[in-house]
């Protein structure tokens, strides 16, 4: 099964079982994220990214400049290991990591959550590929990705698991929007996903489809 066609069957599940009152909120969040133009500042094919260094979940730095030194780097920006879209998104690229390291990429996934969380994230989806800490979202709002999740939703999302300050630290309520990217070596934006709706992501296919077109030949038949 596709990975669009997990997140309808998610979001169908969601909308037939969650209380109207709570799913209208949801819609209405993303309505008004939609209506605030972010999407207009977010990072555009032909760009240059800005390059990070973040932790990755063993207190690691990482930086972009050395992960695109040997070959594309695709960057999943995600919400969080208590969304169940985020976890569909990373089992999805987990299945797809094989082929894409064969094409010469590197795979890293980027979330707000603290390192300790972001490694019980990496163990539950049995991921093979590093996830790296975005404290505060700050290279989020570098990239024009990172929004404050409205206050009247706070609470919802404490109630559903996804109690932000648990996994993202005291006062920190900033999500990314999820994004997906594949950068090239010299650090030009090759492919660019970003939707204000969480519930839908860019697929994995396309996203290897980009690479493939990107890698040498050899590494292709590699």
């Amino acid at each position: 099964m596709s990975l669009t066609q997990e997140l309808a069957d998610l979001k169908a599940h969601v909308l037939e079982n969650f209380p109207k009152e709570v799913t209208d909120q949801f819609a209405d969040s993303i309505e008004q994220l939609n209506a605030s133009g972010i999407v207009d500042g977010a990072p555009k094919v032909d760009q240059q990214i800005k390059d990070f260094s973040l932790p990755n979940a063993s207190g690691q730095q990482r930086r972009l400049e050395d992960l695109r030194a040997s070959g594309p780097v695709v960057i999943v920006f995600y919400r969080g290991g208590w969304c169940p879209y985020c976890n569909l998104e990373l089992r999805a690229y987990q299945q797809q990591l094989p082929q894409l390291t064969a094409a010469g990429a590197r795979l890293v996934a980027i979330t707000p959550e603290l390192p300790d969380n972001s490694l019980s994230t990496i163990e539950k989806n049995e991921l093979e590929f590093e996830v790296l800490s975005d404290v505060g979202a700050e290279y989020a709002k570098q990239l024009g990705l990172a929004f404050s999740l409205p206050e009247q939703l706070r609470p919802i999302y404490a109630e559903l698991g996804g109690d932000l300050e648990k996994f993202n630290g005291a006062g920190q309520f900033d999500l990314p929007i999820p994004a997906t990217l594949v950068i090239d070596t010299d650090g030009t934006i090759a492919f660019s996903h970003v939707d204000p709706d969480y519930t839908t992501r860019a697929n994995p296919e396309d996203v290897l489809a980009v690479v493939q077109n990107l890698a040498p030949a050899e590494a292709q038949h590699a």
